[in-house]
């Protein structure tokens, strides 16, 4: 809970409402192929849920993919990009992402610490996202092993819209208990070819972010009302809580694809 403390208190020092939670994305667009294809993957830290303001990151420090339990590094395709939000441009990184054979495609990212100043703390989100290629499941609810990550406890890419998702927040590979977990929407999705945003499908939610807390076993569930991409962030749950001499949140981060149900 420490970021969101430390959020509502410069919030309250300026005399402002606290803003939505900054979030780490890994979006490629699409969750399900049907045919081999090189996906660009766009790595963009934002307020996503506001159509807010985006934030320049630093090169991350580790950017890769698991397939049938094996890693593969994607680090060489690293690009610098700069992505125009509603509000502003940032600094943002795109990877291409090989799709082959059939099944689940596990993207990681491991960003450098960002520092938000408002807060006077670094924020380090470790993010996974999901690919499926060809309907065939093949390790989707594996953990890669990140310092702070969440497991989902449902299929990621195609959660049914009014249903239910679930996740396990691990830290170090442990359950965390009472974890406080950040829900937002992805209101307006990046376009791909321009690094740009498109159109708004939603607003911010009235009364500040949607949040979660997990249970005694690390686990958290949550009606997912509507069908796009929805990303859940478990704050300050990573091993180490400092960097360069400030407070560090290591956040786990975790973005599903829901459809309606025709």
């Amino acid at each position: 809970m420490r970021r969101l403390t430390f959020s509502l208190l410069a919030a309250t020092l300026a005399g402002v409402t606290p803003a939505l939670a900054h979030f780490q994305l890994a979006y490629t667009g699409q969750a399900n192929l049907e045919a081999p294809a090189r996906l660009p993957v766009k790595l963009i830290f934002w307020h996503p849920m506001e159509n807010g303001h985006a934030m320049d990151i630093g090169q991350p420090e580790d950017v890769f993919y698991v397939f049938k339990g094996e890693r593969h590094d994607l680090s060489e395709s690293l690009t610098p990009i700069t992505f125009t939000g509603a509000q502003n441009a940032a600094q943002a990184y795109e990877v291409t992402l090989p799709v082959k054979r059939n099944g689940d495609y596990i993207l990681g990212v491991v960003p450098t610490p960002y520092y938000e100043g408002s807060e006077d703390i670094y924020i380090q989100q470790f993010t996974k996202s999901f690919l499926n290629k060809g309907g065939i499941p093949t390790g989707w609810n594996d953990p890669l092993g990140l310092p702070a990550e969440i497991v989902p406890l449902n299929k990621p890419t195609n959660v049914i819209a009014g249903s239910t998702f679930s996740g396990r927040v691990l830290s170090a590979g442990a359950p965390v208990a009472g974890a406080e977990i950040e829900i937002e929407y992805l209101a307006a999705e990046p376009d791909t070819q321009t690094n740009t945003v498109s159109a708004v499908a939603a607003g911010p939610m009235p009364g500040g972010a949607i949040v979660a807390i997990a249970d005694e076993n690390g686990v958290f569930t949550f009606g997912v009302p509507k069908a796009g991409h929805w990303g859940f962030a478990a704050l300050g749950v990573g091993p180490d809580t400092e960097h360069e001499g400030k407070a560090l949140s290591q956040d786990a981060v975790i973005w599903i694809k829901a459809y309606d149900l025709n």
